[in-house]
């Protein structure tokens, strides 16, 4: 009996082992080998309805960008057939290299077919990457599921893009979720908010976002 008890409690130190070993294996530091770009105010554009003042759209308050739309919102100028945002676009544009954002996001249910970050620019199509929301899962585009059960909860999204490699991965709280082909070289840059799909889109649309960071690879 006395030997049977000392296997088993070996046996579930081994496995206590095993399960850290492999939950550590899937957590990593996204930023390593990456070097901060500084931000500030000047390297913000804000995009939102054309007819309507950025204060009823956005409000930064506490260290959190909170944006919000509605489905019948107008586009962000006059005569564009897009579909309505408030969102950040953010400066430095680049063309070649490996970048990173780096965002904690807070998504209220309710939120259907909403981009909450994005990277403008493409070789081939207006856009690299589009992460979205539906009913609480985070999509490429409309289609790969990269991670679900999202809502009214604080979550953090690392999107890295090596233009030179042609590639584009997502980290979601430190968790390596998805890696894709990249759409080729652009004029290319990263904007988060809140920017609705071309249907399938809720009629209130919001993200929250804090901590929003950059980064380039040395």
């Amino acid at each position: 009996m006395k030997a049977s008890y000392r296997h088993m409690l070996l046996f579930l130190v081994a496995l206590i082992f095993f399960l850290n070993d492999a939950h550590m294996a899937s957590v990593v530091d996204p930023i390593y080998g990456f070097v901060e770009v500084m931000l500030n105010e000047s390297n913000f554009e804000y995009q939102k309805p054309y007819d309507t003042p950025l204060c009823q759209r956005y409000i930064y308050q506490n260290g959190i960008h909170r944006f919000w739309v509605y489905a019948d919102d107008k586009p962000f100028r006059l005569g564009s057939n897009t579909q309505p945002r408030t969102e950040i676009r953010i400066l430095p544009d680049y063309t070649s290299g490996v970048w990173q954002f780096e965002g904690v996001a807070f998504i209220p249910n309710g939120t259907s077919g909403a981009t909450i970050v994005q990277i403008h620019g493409a070789a081939h199509g207006n856009t690299t990457s589009l992460l979205r929301i539906y009913n609480g899962e985070m999509r490429y585009y409309s289609t790969q599921v990269i991670d679900t059960n999202l809502y009214d909860r604080w979550f953090k999204v690392n999107l890295i893009h090596d233009v030179d490699g042609g590639k584009v991965t997502v980290f979601v709280d430190n968790k390596k979720k998805f890696k894709i082909h990249d759409q080729g070289p652009g004029l290319l840059y990263f904007k988060f908010g809140v920017y609705g799909a071309p249907k399938n889109i809720s009629y209130y649309m919001e993200s929250r976002w804090k901590d929003v960071k950059i980064y380039k690879k040395c």
